[in-house]
């Protein structure tokens, strides 16, 4: 899971985040950040991606794990 933090810095490994999203104010998840954590720790829902947004968090991802998909 990438965290999410109040700080952009428009890396091509960070998404833009907010209040369309559910948050309380714009945020960016940084997907060059990833942790793990136990399901048990993820007590409430805050909020959703729409499917533009899952598709900037694939392509960040794929940038900081460094994989391509297959052509």
């Amino acid at each position: 899971m990438p965290p999410i933090y109040s700080r952009y810095d428009g890396l091509s490994t960070q998404i833009e985040v907010g209040p369309a999203e559910g948050l309380k104010h714009e945020s960016a998840v940084h997907c060059d950040e990833l942790v793990s954590l136990p399901k048990s720790q993820l007590t409430h829902f805050v909020g959703m991606l729409s499917l533009q947004k899952i598709r900037q968090l694939g392509h960040s991802l794929k940038i900081a794990i460094d994989v391509e998909a297959p052509h």
